[in-house]
């Protein structure tokens, strides 16, 4: 990481630990998710632990940890969506992307999260794809989905 970038990540940022999570969130937006250097980096400049760092972000379920694929896919786990199926697209997506919940394809094409609930609740099962809904989704639907985004 060039020293500008650093400069560009701490700017207006007085060193306090009062202002980890605005940190965490500027790095969250300018890069997509928190690398191992910037844990680094922050805790270099807010003189505390990495540990502690990454204690305090990873509570939010805001922080990334990986980097995002291209395709950033959620599928509900909410109450209507596990009784509609859910777990099964669950299952059917890990199995068919080879990655767990948080975890980004070897290709960068996809990443995944299984979210409490989308909101959508008359649509379940419900996947939501780079922000766009698919409701009533069973496993063969969800093929279609995944083939139909690059």
């Amino acid at each position: 990481m060039k020293n500008r970038e650093r400069h560009e990540i701490f700017a207006g940022f007085k060193r306090s630990r009062g202002e980890l999570i605005p940190i965490l969130q500027r790095i969250q937006t300018e890069y997509g998710y928190i690398s191992e250097e910037h844990t680094k980096l922050v805790s270099h400049f807010l003189r505390m632990s990495e540990g502690r760092i990454f204690g305090v972000a990873s509570f939010y379920s805001e922080f990334r940890f990986t980097e995002p694929g291209r395709n950033s896919i959620k599928v509900c786990s909410g109450t209507a969506c596990h009784v509609a199926g859910g777990r099964v697209l669950d299952n059917t997506l890990r199995r068919s992307l080879a990655i767990s919940d948080g975890q980004t394809t070897d290709d960068k094409k996809f990443d995944y999260r299984r979210v409490a609930c989308l909101g959508c609740c008359a649509l379940a099962p419900v996947v939501e794809v780079n922000g766009d809904i698919h409701g009533r989704v069973d496993a063969h639907g969800l093929k279609k989905i995944l083939d139909s985004y690059d």
